[in-house]
């Protein structure tokens, strides 16, 4: 993170957009408690004290790069690993939940609207950014499902609004590599195909560009919606989840068009034009890069590993 937070503000990016996963919470993060075979000096480190500091780890060592830089922050199923919750996720992560662009919006949306959620969204420019929530099972909900189809049918009606770019963990029903999807479990592949459908009908009917971003899957793919499910209603769809977590293989579907690659680290670069398209580059990180955003803090060796071994 320290290696996207060097690149991101180098690129002039006006922020970045984190879709979840912060700590692996299931286990000790390699960072944190370096693998054995390495024979680095431990700290010891129990259960209990590795949950107590693991977001605050997060927030030290890969938020605190960015600076000033406006980060928006989406959550990830690993934040909703027992005994994380959704609830101390937001208590958490409140300053960045209620930054001011989120609650302006909010508040502009719905002045009785008071409470923190994990979904939200901000207007910049001609582009709606929307931060959907479906880290477990239980989403999306009828709460969050009802927001965003309010939602949309003003985006359809606006004539300031060019674009929509979706941000959530898990890709949409119906991609590529069905599982690690919302197609995983019955409640989110009823939702998560209304609200894909919801979206073709803002790009074909309402005339908006429409971009779905994703990271569940520890890989970089693009095109991840040219699927049978989808025939003939495309959306562009990218999944980049290359941020730091253990790396995935490429399902066996993907094609060509998919532009697939794993074992990297890296992030994606979104430029709007004037017209509300957007287009987007995937910056891969080189093991230099890892290196010199370090500054040392961590034993060479660690830096190695990650780069090099840290996949399935």
């Amino acid at each position: 993170m320290p290696a996207i937070a060097q690149g991101v503000l180098h690129s002039g990016a006006e922020f970045y957009w984190h879709l979840g996963d912060f700590r692996a919470i299931y286990t000790f993060d390699e960072d944190m408690v370096p693998p054995a075979k390495l024979n680095l000096p431990r700290k010891s480190m129990y259960i209990a004290s590795y949950l107590s500091a693991a977001w605050p780890d997060f927030i030290a060592r890969q938020m605190a790069p960015f600076g000033d830089l406006p980060v928006f922050l989406g959550i990830g199923n690993h934040e909703t690993i027992p005994p994380s919750t959704r609830d101390a996720w937001l208590i958490q992560f409140a300053d960045w939940l209620e930054s001011p662009p989120i609650r302006a919006q909010r508040l502009k949306d719905n002045p009785q609207d008071r409470k923190l959620h994990a979904y939200y969204h901000w207007i910049k420019g001609n582009v709606d950014f929307i931060t959907l929530d479906n880290a477990s099972e239980d989403q999306f909900d009828a709460a969050q499902l009802n927001w965003f189809v309010s939602l949309i049918q003003r985006d359809e009606a606006s004539q300031d609004v060019r674009a929509i770019v979706v941000g959530m963990h898990a890709a949409l029903p119906g991609s590529i590599g069905h599982s690690h999807s919302m197609g995983d479990w019955a409640q989110g592949d009823k939702s998560g195909r209304e609200v894909y459908q919801k979206l073709w009908h803002a790009q074909d009917s309402a005339h908006k560009r429409v971009y779905i971003l994703a990271s569940h899957s520890h890989f970089f793919m693009e095109d991840v919606y040219q699927t049978a499910d989808w025939k003939n209603k495309v959306l562009p769809g990218w999944i980049v989840g290359t941020a730091g977590a253990v790396r995935y293989r490429i399902p066996s579907e993907a094609g060509p068009a998919q532009k697939s690659q794993t074992d990297v680290y890296g992030y994606m670069i979104g430029t709007v034009s004037p017209d509300g398209s957007v287009s987007f580059e995937f910056q891969k990180l080189s093991l230099e890069d890892l290196l010199t955003a370090d500054h040392g803090n961590y034993p060479e060796a660690l830096v190695r590993w990650c780069f090099h071994e840290n996949k399935q």
